[in-house]
């Protein structure tokens, strides 16, 4: 046995994911040909890294390892992710820092503002963390960083990613009253896997929260999303987008779920890109306005082009 001392740092280096640390590693298949992205070395790229840093932002880009970060930031495309980069969860799934956050910084909302300016972002996707330790959930945050992107930036349509919210009564509405155009909420996989999967949240709250946006504001777009190869049947696939339609979300997203690390959930299966075009074809036919189903799929990729697409389908719908 040996024992290495730390004589060099002042404080141990911390564990990025200390809850999976004693976890066996769960070995994932071979990636198949499909799932295949160029390296990040562009110019672009490089620009839009400096304009994060510049301000002190965080991203989800980098933080959950997005396969798109090199296409996305080259067309100076980034997803913020607000109240720090330490989530209060640990899903099974995710890459994110986990462990208990410092305080919030009050002049986030206008560096997210500052940097959408400075990208000249037409549509701009703010996520964050979850913040169980708050007692709104980081509601208000949110709806401080909605409103200083709207000063800054008026004609800047705004896309959020937002947590679930459990158990914080009110913070959903403190969010929708800010006017976002659109209201993200991932279901990130099928019920039955919510226990080794999302073991901190519950299916039918997220659905729930899906459903309360529109009552509260039924002209905001309501979107979420799923990952596949998590060991879900088809069947639950479509069960789930049955769930949303039933609350009237407008668009779905599916993408393939790819292990950060070994310790992480292990890839049960890789979806080819035949059925992730009939999970798109199905889903139009259940009522969705925008569906986008493919491997490399996630939640802000095209999120731009997309939103566009969303506001002529209902336009289509209305005449």
């Amino acid at each position: 046995m040996v024992t290495v001392i730390d004589t060099i740092s002042a404080t141990p280096l911390r564990p990025r994911h200390p809850e999976k640390v004693n976890r066996p590693d769960a070995p994932s298949p071979p990636k198949p040909a499909w799932i295949r992205v160029r390296a990040p070395t562009t110019r672009g790229y490089a620009d839009t890294r400096n304009i994060v840093k510049e301000n002190g932002l965080v991203t989800v880009c980098e933080e959950a390892g997005c396969p798109n970060i090199g296409e996305c930031w080259d067309k100076k495309h980034a997803t913020f992710m607000i109240m720090g980069d330490t989530c209060t969860r640990a899903c099974a799934f995710c890459n994110v820092k986990t462990g208990m956050p410092g305080a919030l910084d009050a002049s986030e909302p206008e560096h997210v503002a500052e940097a959408t300016l400075k990208l000249g972002l037409a549509h701009v996707v703010v996520t964050s963390v979850d913040r169980d330790d708050l007692a709104d959930g980081g509601a208000v945050h949110f709806a401080q960083t909605i409103r200083a992107i709207r000063a800054r930036c008026p004609t800047t349509t705004i896309e959020i990613l937002t947590p679930d919210f459990l158990r914080k009564e009110g913070a959903l509405e403190l969010v929708v009253a800010a006017k976002p155009d659109v209201f993200n909420h991932n279901l990130e996989t099928v019920p039955s896997r919510y226990l080794n999967v999302r073991p901190g949240a519950r299916y039918f709250h997220s659905i729930r929260l899906l459903q309360r946006v529109k009552e509260i504001d039924p002209t905001l777009f309501t979107k979420s999303g799923i990952m596949v190869g998590l060991g879900e049947e088809r069947h639950e696939v479509l069960q789930v987008m049955d769930d949303l339609r039933s609350a009237e979300v407008d668009f779905l997203t599916i993408g393939q779920y790819l292990q950060p690390t070994l310790k992480h959930h292990a890839v049960m299966s890789y979806v080819t890109p035949d059925e992730f075009a009939s999970y798109e074809k199905v889903a139009y036919t259940k009522g969705f306005l925008m569906v986008s189903a493919s491997p490399l799929t996630r939640s802000s990729h095209h999120a731009g082009d997309d939103f566009a697409k969303l506001k002529a389908a209902r336009a289509a719908i209305a005449r």
